[in-house]
């Protein structure tokens, strides 16, 4: 997939769904249902990520060789609305037996409609698990992290101990030192941060701004988002001290991208060497290794690494979650579906999806590490439980895209200080809400 490609399903899907799925709103009809198979022994499965259907499909005939199971892989994509497909098919009578969700939107048009996996061993063995009001309705197949991310080479040259930045001096002194030996070390910037509102808006209105809501809490703690959403509020010093380290990033980022770069730019400039941090997460790692691979290679292809946004110290979380979910429909297959699922997170289907599929397994048993830069941090911190929920995905929709997004990049062309990001977020948060 080309790099323009990616940039803009990125962008769409950080609105309503990290992995292209569609979104929308349920009309709650009162027709349909019904699996499209009667047979204990088969199960249906929407896949909504295509880099994996072949490995999907090698699990599938696994099983099968095991257990009897005939598993039907079911793939949609390339801009499919998914959830308008599968709510076609309810109306139907087809319904797969396992699909796919992604954000609460989308789990929102399935109530009472979901099977509760809160029994399944699986779930005693992970953080990442989707669980509502009616239970553990969502299997998570992969993990994603949210930190800054930095080059271990460019940190070693310049003397710099990633395990000591865990607070805003820390960072703010190892960033100052990086800066004064950008010539020796030959980066542009100590950081490739950008606060561009149109395309980008997503990440920092959305993952940037997460680490305000969760960074350091425990990952069932929703003092944040709550308040949030609770008429928009705010906790004033919270706010200030993630300004203040967001201010940081402002003066230590490339100017060439700050205000008007791009997705593209802020990935390959870092994949060639030229940023030692870069405000991303763990799904660079793709990007790297793919559309980036000649400039990652030309620059060594270097160890990364991950530190929390420690913008008040004792933070010491990154922020993961799953891309998206599995979900059993309730009035399907439900016991050959919940024992499959179980299956795909034991050892031999674990290593086919981290080792062939790449995915960052979020289950704690797992042994295996995927070929990704970052899988081993991310390994790390979800062994050693100092990972923290993502409640961005519970803002109000377009509370980024039409609010905060825009405040990031005023404060990023220097039109606000501190306190000026500060006043504007929270007048900007209580318009969102009051509409």
């Amino acid at each position: 997939m080309k790099k323009k490609i990616v940039s803009t399903l990125l962008a769409a899907a950080m609105v309503l769904s990290l992995a292209a799925c569609g979104g929308g709103s349920s009309d709650g009809g009162s027709s349909g249902g019904g699996s499209s198979s009667s047979d204990p022994n088969t199960i249906r499965l929407v896949n909504g990520k295509i880099e994996v259907d072949a490995q999907l499909k090698k699990l599938a005939e696994m099983y099968k060789e095991e257990t009897g199971v005939t598993v039907e892989i079911e793939f949609m994509g390339g801009g499919v609305d998914i959830q308008g497909t599968i709510k076609g098919y309810y109306q139907a009578g087809n319904m797969p037996d396992i699909f796919v969700n992604a954000l609460e939107p989308e789990f929102a048009n399935w109530k009472g409609l979901l099977a509760d996996m809160s029994d399944e061993k699986w779930a005693s063995d992970t953080d990442g698990a989707y669980i509502n009001e009616d239970g553990t309705v969502g299997f998570p197949y992969s993990t994603e992290g949210i930190g800054l991310a930095y080059n271990t080479e460019i940190l070693k040259k310049a003397g710099i101990d990633p395990t000591k930045l865990t607070g805003p001096a820390a960072i703010e002194e190892a960033f100052k030192t990086l800066d004064s030996k950008k010539g020796e070390l030959g980066i542009d910037a100590v950081v490739g941060y950008c606060a561009e509102p149109k395309d980008l808006y997503w990440s920092t209105g959305q993952h940037l701004f997460a680490n305000y809501l969760d960074a350091g809490l425990a990952r069932d703690d929703t003092t944040y988002i709550d308040k949030l959403n609770d008429g928009g509020k705010l906790d004033e010093k919270r706010l200030t001290d993630f300004a203040k380290f967001v201010d940081m990033l402002n003066r230590y980022s490339d100017p060439a991208l700050l205000v008007s770069g791009t997705y593209d730019q802020q990935i390959l400039n870092f994949a060639s060497g030229k940023y030692a941090f870069v405000t991303q997460g763990s799904w660079v790692g793709a990007t790297m290794t793919t559309d980036d691979k000649d400039a990652y290679e030309a620059a060594g292809s270097f160890e990364v690494g991950m530190i929390p946004y420690a913008f008040e110290d004792g933070i010491d979380t990154i922020l993961t979650n799953s891309p998206s979910w599995w979900s059993v429909y309730s009035e399907g297959n439900v016991d050959a579906a919940k024992a499959f699922l179980q299956w795909l997170s034991e050892d031999k289907a674990q290593k086919v999806l981290v080792e062939e599929a790449g995915f960052i397994s979020p289950f704690k048993s797992c042994t295996y590490i995927a070929p990704d830069p970052f899988a081993k941090a991310m390994v790390d911190y979800i062994s050693n439980e100092k990972t923290s929920s993502w409640h961005w995905l519970n803002m109000k929709e377009g509370y980024a895209m039409n609010y905060t997004g825009q405040v990031f990049a005023d404060f990023a062309a220097g039109n606000l200080d501190v306190d000026g990001f500060v006043k504007t977020m929270q007048q900007v948060s209580e318009a969102c809400y009051a509409n």
